[in-house]
């Protein structure tokens, strides 16, 4: 019996959750578990995720690595290819259904900037390279809160590529039988 996309979610949130606490790095985290669950493998994404991290670079100066990753499954399975890079709307998807996890990100978090979030999660910002802001963040409960977002964020963008995938299918299914 197949699973539906809640159980499957629900599933992803946990596997996402563990790896950021286990290995870390927010965005290869969300990818790691949202490919896992849908039978993707590809190493290359995987590897492009590294430097998003603590909003870039363990800066905590641009958006959520979270999202980054969300993002990034969304757009390999819906994005633009190459062969059609001077094709500029077959890019649409992808942006309709990213903006989707943005904004259902910030409905949720209302930000996504890292540092912000960091701030809003245990009152302020931690310098990561730092091992004594490393070991302050620990303490302060950093891990867990980000590994919590980190599922979510894997919940949310499984939830819409399968959404986006039995949407697909039934618009394949109705053209079949109208022909």
């Amino acid at each position: 019996m197949e699973k539906s996309t809640e159980e499957i979610s629900s599933s992803v949130f946990e596997i996402a959750k563990k790896y950021e606490m286990e290995n870390g790095n927010c965005a290869q985290c969300v990818i790691a578990a949202v490919f896992e669950a849908l039978g993707i493998n590809n190493d290359d994404v995987f590897r492009a995720a590294s430097g998003f991290a603590d909003g870039v670079g363990l800066t905590g100066d641009g958006h959520c690595g979270a999202l980054s990753g969300g993002t990034m499954a969304i757009s390999y399975l819906f994005g633009r290819k190459k062969e059609d890079f001077n094709r500029r709307g077959k890019m649409i998807k992808s942006f309709i259904l990213s903006r989707k996890l943005h904004d259902g990100f910030i409905e949720k978090y209302d930000t996504c900037r890292c540092a912000d979030i960091q701030t809003r999660f245990v009152g302020r910002f931690f310098n990561l390279y730092d091992p004594a802001e490393t070991e302050a963040a620990v303490k302060a409960g950093l891990p867990d809160k980000c590994s919590t977002l980190t599922g979510e964020v894997a919940r949310m963008t499984t939830k819409i590529i399968l959404e986006e995938r039995e949407r697909e299918s039934l618009k394949e299914k109705e053209g079949k039988s109208q022909t």
